[in-house]
């Protein structure tokens, strides 16, 4: 994530090749792919961790 960033409220994630944006509000893909296995993994982490991601937009984007 990063600071000051555009709505709406979102996350990255990067493999050495490939980057795609996930929406916070329902994790769908805004843009980009990346591979499928690459994804799976991805989105067991971000539903895990979705209350943190939240936050950490929050924090980093007060407006």
């Amino acid at each position: 994530m990063f600071g000051n960033d555009h709505d709406p409220p979102h996350f990255h994630i990067w493999t050495p090749d490939m980057e795609m944006q996930i929406a916070l509000a329902d994790l769908s893909t805004l843009r980009g792919s990346i591979r499928k296995r690459d994804y799976d993994t991805a989105m067991v982490w971000a539903r895990e961790n979705r209350s943190v991601l939240q936050a950490t937009w929050n924090e980093l984007n007060a407006r």
